[in-house]
């Protein structure tokens, strides 16, 4: 198995993420003053129960983010999980119940919602592509085409559903597309053939990072598979095969197997439900979906109140 990109855990990074996000979130929906409609009708010392349910099946997410709004909103309200981020729900199961003030769990009530129904729709999608592609070898990897601000909490989704997390950023690996090779191109350098730009990447990367090198996945964009065929002497870590079809994608497998079975070959480009097991069924080891985060339809959550409180 060659270098693989960071897999992404919940951790203090993402939750220093999630933190910053849900501040956003808030301040665009109570701004520097208050929930009106809250202030002028439930009484301050109204206390409040509630329930965060799944109204549809699905896999959860986020339910950590959720609880993080909340006591943004209200250090004093309590959030008790029922469920945990990847399980499996059927409509009607309870993920949490909420105590507090009942103010409060008005206030926070939208920004939880959002923020359980967009990771669980992107964890339910994800596992269904990952459930299309059982008994075969490919694994399901997420892209970089994600909600600014969003993406550590959406890859992490992703896992949730069963995925696998391509690069975080263009900080972690070096993935070397037909666009940088156009810009080479266009250089005094005169041109760069994607075999050279592997060796060059290579011994860049090296001269940057010294000993980390090592651990620098290196991957590069291909289109026929004469490209393959020379990129494959240079031994990446990973050739993306781009927009191939699947009888391309056989050859290029066949192509790979006999030389260099140490590079991962990555297909991409137009990747569906309806089409992503005759993908994988290729020989593929990867395949990115970028519909995984740039098209998943939020689950539907919703917040079901438990009878009248006293007030505190």
């Amino acid at each position: 198995m060659p270098n693989d990109f960071t897999q992404l855990q919940w951790n203090t990074q993402l939750a220093d993420d999630c933190h910053n996000l849900i501040r956003m979130a808030l301040k665009e929906d109570i701004g520097n003053l208050f929930d009106l409609t809250t202030r002028v009708l439930i009484p301050g010392g109204q206390a409040g129960r509630a329930r965060v349910v799944a109204r549809q099946p699905g896999t959860i997410c986020g339910l950590m983010a959720g609880q993080e709004a909340l006591q943004q909103v209200d250090p004093n309200a309590h959030w008790q999980p029922c469920a945990e981020d990847g399980q499996e729900v059927e409509p009607g199961t309870v993920l949490a119940e909420l105590t507090g003030r009942a103010g409060s769990l008005l206030t926070a009530e939208r920004v939880v919602l959002n923020l359980i129904g967009r990771l669980s729709g992107i964890a339910t999608l994800t596992h269904q592509f990952v459930d299309q592609t059982r008994g075969t070898g490919a694994r399901i990897y997420d892209t970089r085409k994600t909600t600014p601000g969003w993406r550590r909490l959406e890859k992490y989704a992703v896992r949730q559903g069963g995925g696998c997390n391509h690069r975080t950023g263009l900080f972690d690996a070096v993935l070397i597309k037909d666009n940088h090779l156009a810009m080479v191109a266009r250089s005094a350098n005169g041109p760069l053939t994607p075999a050279a730009a592997v060796r060059q990447a290579r011994l860049r990367v090296k001269q940057l990072l010294g000993e980390a090198a090592g651990s620098i996945v290196i991957e590069i964009e291909v289109d026929t598979l004469e490209q393959l065929r020379e990129v494959l002497v240079e031994r990446p870590d990973i050739v993306l095969l781009d927009n191939m079809n699947n009888d391309e994608l056989r050859a290029a497998v066949a192509l790979r197997d006999p030389q260099q079975k140490d590079t991962q070959l990555e297909a991409c480009g137009g990747v569906t439900l309806t089409t992503v097991r005759s993908i994988a069924q290729t020989g593929v080891d990867r395949i990115s979906v970028g519909a995984l985060t740039h098209s998943a339809q939020s689950l539907d959550v919703a917040v079901d109140w438990v009878g009248a409180q006293k007030k505190t």
